[in-house]
């Protein structure tokens, strides 16, 4: 347990911060998720729009250090590769 008064507070922005990360990350996931089940269904404009939204979040993620950079550039190539194909 955090003794002086400056690990305790470390440890409250810890919590603080791994509560908005958690949130953002699932954020993420849900729009991932949502392209997801458009690229199964195999509705290519449901998969565009879906992809067109998800990627200005997954930026967001990579800019509040949730997502490294190259991860979400490799997802966002691969989805679009597979949206792409649908045609």
């Amino acid at each position: 347990m955090a003794n002086s008064p400056q690990a305790k507070k470390r440890a409250r922005q810890n919590e603080a911060r791994f509560a908005v990360n958690k949130a953002r990350r699932s954020r993420v996931r849900t729009f991932l998720r949502k392209v997801e089940e458009a690229i199964e269904s195999g509705d290519k404009d449901a998969a565009t729009s879906a992809l067109r939204a998800a990627q200005p979040e997954l930026m967001r993620g990579v800019t509040k250090g949730i997502f490294h950079k190259n991860t979400v550039a490799r997802k966002m190539s691969r989805l679009s590769a597979r949206v792409k194909s649908l045609g």
